[in-house]
């Protein structure tokens, strides 16, 4: 099976809707592009602490993670 990565794409959302309003210019939007791990049953994204920061994005929650190893 093995583990699998992709290439995303991360976008502030904020920033797209001032865009929308005109308040600022599209390539002002903070955005950023990483090698994410894939996980097909998950519902949710976790993003470190500098790709919170290069994003610009509000703290909701902070959680410690692990990643686990399955036996299959």
């Amino acid at each position: 099976m093995g583990i699998v990565y992709a290439e995303i794409e991360l976008i502030n959302a904020d920033d797209l809707a001032l865009v929308r309003r005109n308040v600022i210019d599209k390539d002002e939007v903070h955005r950023i592009f990483v090698n994410a791990l894939v996980d097909t049953g998950s519902y949710m994204l976790a993003i470190n602490e500098n790709i919170q920061e290069q994003l610009d994005l509000p703290v909701l929650e902070k959680r410690k993670a692990q990643m686990g190893r399955w036996l299959y």
